[in-house]
């Protein structure tokens, strides 16, 4: 469980540019396979409770350092997208990395523009206020 709390941390240092892509990137290798598909759950989550759009998806994966080719990269940015990461979180172990970049990024575009939008000055989310 803790693996856990740990991933809801550092997801949210992420989105809020508290923590870099590499550093979460290291984080999440170091998990165990099992664990590092948890956290793939997780993060998808998130990203759909943040409204996640295919444009969030288009800019997140400019930010992921993902080529465009790769799997993950090609699934995310297509309609439906709730559709898409489900076929993400989904793929092999191999692509674990990858989809972890992309989900990552992902969330990091649509909950910035949720926070701008939705939370601006009266957030009392805990996950929204670690600064």
């Amino acid at each position: 469980m803790s693996t856990l709390r740990a991933s809801e941390r550092i997801i949210n240092e992420f989105a809020q540019g508290l923590r870099s892509l590499e550093d979460a990137v290291a984080w999440f290798s170091s998990l165990e396979q099992v664990d590092q598909k948890a956290v793939l759950h997780e993060v998808v989550r998130y990203v759909i409770q943040a409204h996640a759009t295919v444009n969030d998806a288009r800019e997140g994966l400019l930010r992921s350092g993902v080529k465009p080719t790769m799997t993950p990269a090609v699934l995310i940015v297509r309609e439906p997208i709730l559709e898409q990461m489900g076929k993400i979180i989904n793929l092999p172990p191999g692509e674990y990395v990858k989809s972890w970049r992309v989900l990552l990024a992902t969330f990091a575009v649509a909950d910035t523009r949720r926070r701008e939008a939705e939370c601006r000055g009266t957030c009392s989310h805990a996950w929204h206020n670690l600064s």
